[in-house]
């Protein structure tokens, strides 16, 4: 690195859908430069804002609570432009005759669960009763009429759902198909400190962010089929899943957080972006 400090922490999120942003950075041989720690997105989230790590992935939603102390990587997200695949509300009866049902909360992930409730309120007009549990299908439809699942578990409910009879709502196609505009999931960040007292530490780590995207980008088909030796799924399944991702946060990514930022902060849920959001590093 150019300034001659410890290495910086960075978090790297244990999901499949970050597994390419980790397999560009094993090829370039970034992770060299970097101290990685690799976690649930919970806790990388509480790392970041309480300045244990100083750059990594956050929830839309957990930036949005905590933008004044975080400045944004530019054009690098997870999100969807239509299909996610891996946040998904697997149902027994149709999203329209929810209200006061039992809906299950499979994960802790604020943003999926977020964009479930708004959805469900908003779009398709019912409040269910929601509750937290175990994200394992099979107990989560005992207890509850329908539940909301995020990540690989989603993923895996995606194909196996449909042939028990019951239906699947993908949320970022739904979120797609309201607003027209693509979902962010997550955002990568950096410490407003860190990256003031230490701009070109934090230039050559999103660099190398941006050359690990585009690199996984080109072997898609090489990442898939390495993943597949360890994962539930197979090379074409997880193919399939990293082209439908969007790892962009270009304008209508932009767009699209602004406005979840705004109906966000409408139901109390997160502070409204200023008028000028939100903030970058340009360094």
């Amino acid at each position: 690195m150019a300034d001659r400090i410890a290495r910086p922490r960075v978090g790297h999120i244990q999901f499949l859908n970050c597994l390419p942003i980790y397999w560009g950075l094993m090829r370039s041989g970034a992770l060299i430069d970097v101290d990685l720690h690799k976690d649930s997105p919970d806790r990388l989230n509480a790392a970041l804002v309480a300045g244990d790590l100083d750059i990594g992935p956050i929830s839309q939603v957990e930036y949005l609570r905590h933008a004044d102390e975080l400045l944004l990587l530019p054009d690098l997200a997870v999100g969807s432009d239509g299909p996610v695949l891996s946040v998904n509300v697997v149902s027994t009866k149709p999203l329209t005759e929810l209200d006061g049902a039992r809906v299950a909360l499979g994960s802790t992930s604020r943003t999926g669960v977020l964009l479930a409730r708004l959805l469900l309120g908003e779009r398709y007009g019912v409040r269910p009763e929601y509750f937290r549990c175990p994200p394992e299908l099979t107990q989560m439809l005992l207890e509850a009429d329908a539940g909301v699942l995020i990540g690989d578990v989603a993923l895996r409910a995606l194909y196996e759902a449909p042939r028990k009879g019951l239906e699947v709502t993908d949320l970022g196609q739904a979120w797609r198909d309201w607003t027209g505009l693509p979902m962010v999931f997550a955002v990568w960040a950096v410490r407003r400190d860190f990256a003031a007292a230490h701009p070109g530490v934090v230039k050559e780590v999103h660099e190398a962010f941006l050359r690990s995207r585009d690199l996984c980008l080109a072997e898609l088909d090489q990442v898939a089929e390495a993943a597949a030796r360890w994962e539930p799924f197979d090379a074409a399944t997880l193919a399939t899943y990293f082209r439908t991702l969007d790892f962009s946060l270009g304008e209508r990514q932009v767009a699209g957080l602004r406005e979840f930022a705004r109906r966000a902060a409408e139901i109390g849920e997160a502070p409204a972006l200023p008028a000028n959001g939100p903030e970058f590093f340009l360094g």
